[in-house]
């Protein structure tokens, strides 16, 4: 019996471990869920990328002049990069594409860099984050359009951004 009650004790302890820290990576990811809600409710068309330096669909995406090109050809939208699944911001591999001194363009990192499956972040204002990159159109604080798998062509982005621009009827 002995042994039966010190294992119960110890799953009891695990379970309010996993739940603690659960609590703890929610608490540490207010803040960017904060800043990045903050960017979204601009009356400007806001692009929440979310990525990831070691993404092979990222990395494709920067190559050839693509984000930076992008966003120096769209001053007028603000451009959120929100790196996830990643321990470090990535700074380093954007300066190297040309991307990250533009003023319209800044980058968050999301407190759980964990890649791991059952750790990593699988949610960001409400919404499901599965793939990266996933990329995010809002305008005066509203989802606009969403492409949540996978890396993305900037013609049907541009439009995306004109569409999202337009006004909208409600």
């Amino acid at each position: 019996m002995c042994h039966f009650a010190g294992m119960i004790r110890s799953l009891l302890a695990a379970v309010a471990a996993a739940a603690l820290l659960g609590t703890l990576r929610a608490q540490d990811a207010a803040p960017i869920e904060q800043q990045i809600a903050e960017a979204t409710r601009s009356p400007k068309v806001t692009v929440v990328h979310l990525w990831a330096p070691w993404c092979p669909n990222c990395k494709a995406e920067l190559s050839n002049g693509g984000w930076s090109g992008f966003i120096d050809a769209n001053p007028a939208v603000n451009f959120v990069f929100v790196t996830v699944w990643n321990p470090a911001d990535g700074r380093e591999m954007l300066a190297k594409f040309g991307v990250g001194a533009e003023p319209n363009f800044q980058l968050l990192l999301h407190p759980n860099g964990s890649r791991k499956k059952g750790e990593k972040v699988t949610e960001l204002l409400g919404m499901p984050v599965s793939w990266i990159p996933t990329t995010w159109i809002f305008r005066d604080g509203k989802l606009r359009y969403a492409m949540n798998y996978g890396e993305l062509r900037f013609p049907m982005l541009q439009q995306l951004i004109r569409d999202s621009s337009d006004t909208w009827e409600h």
